[in-house]
């Protein structure tokens, strides 16, 4: 590479195959490459969000390799969602779905989590979901359980994952936020990891490194 940092073996050869058969789809990158692709995923995540490959839906991947540059947020990529997790925000499963709609805007956020009796996660709501319930149902009286997304169809994060990993979930799955949970309970809320948590932390390491230069 023409930069300061090694690729991985594995990131090289999905280049190699990227700029054969490009624009080629990450199910053909992984038959070709002969693993699955989950275990792909954060390679490709990474080579996308650094410039050197284009994603384009319903398309594939494509060769740019003119973004290099931004290789300097290699080590930002190993940030601990830790360092980025901000505080949950709470709600039982008979919140109103008025009192959810108020909570929600009231603290300017995208999603509440939702939970049980024991305290533990039992689902999570999302702008669509109390938009799409308030059309149909009595806001008052309904509670937010009738329309929530449940456990165990949500996806979650622990604090000792990496920023990178995370993207890569809120990519794949076309969502804006990740509960975090507790390492040996995952059913428990500890922090909640968003994509403009991230993305306002990558654009304030590339200011850091500007200044550098």
């Amino acid at each position: 590479m023409e930069v300061g940092m090694k690729l991985t073996d594995r990131q090289e050869k999905i280049i190699e195959i990227v700029k054969a058969y490009q624009p080629v789809s990450g199910e053909k990158i992984s038959e070709l490459m002969e693993v699955s692709r989950a275990t792909l995923r954060s390679d490709l995540t990474f080579l996308t969000l650094i410039g050197l490959l284009q994603a384009t839906p319903k398309v594939g991947y494509t060769y740019l390799g003119s973004a290099v540059e931004t290789f300097f947020f290699f080590d930002s990529f190993r940030t601990k969602i830790d360092e980025l997790m901000v505080p949950p925000l709470l709600v039982t499963k008979d919140t109103t779905i008025r009192d959810a709609i108020t909570t929600l805007f009231m603290y300017d956020v995208g999603s509440l989590y939702v939970i049980d009796e024991s305290q533990e996660l039992a689902g999570v709501l999302s702008r669509k979901d109390l938009l799409r319930a308030s059309l149909n149902t009595n806001i008052d009286q309904t509670p937010v359980a009738i329309c929530m997304t449940r456990v165990p169809h949500i996806k979650v994060a622990t604090k000792d994952m990496d920023i990178l990993e995370a993207a890569s979930i809120l990519q794949d799955f076309e969502v804006d936020s990740l509960p975090v949970v507790s390492e040996d309970n995952h059913a428990k809320v500890i922090g909640k990891i968003t994509k403009t948590k991230i993305l306002n932390y990558l654009i304030q390491r590339a200011r850091e490194a500007e200044l550098k230069r």
